[in-house]
């Protein structure tokens, strides 16, 4: 996207043509290279902190064994 921008600009100047067609595309590329780096900003999670929701394992070790249910959502025979 930024090399994109760059063309642009770089032919606008080299060329002499720019007008307000060639103003427009160029601020709606500023507008989606700015959009890109806040979504890459998120997706990076640099400045996240997610220490507290680690799992603790001894805690883990302390819930009781859960009975199976699984026979109490048998629906096999229900349209019979």
């Amino acid at each position: 996207m930024r090399l994109l921008t760059l063309i642009v600009l770089l032919g606008s100047v080299l060329f002499g043509t720019e007008n307000n067609e060639t103003k427009k595309n160029i601020q709606e590329q500023i507008k989606k290279e700015k959009k890109y780096a806040k979504e890459q900003k998120f997706y990076r999670a640099d400045e996240y902190d997610f220490k507290g929701a680690e799992v603790n394992d001894k805690i883990l070790e302390s819930i009781p064994d859960q009975p199976q249910y699984n026979d109490d959502f048998n629906m096999d025979s229900v349209y019979d």
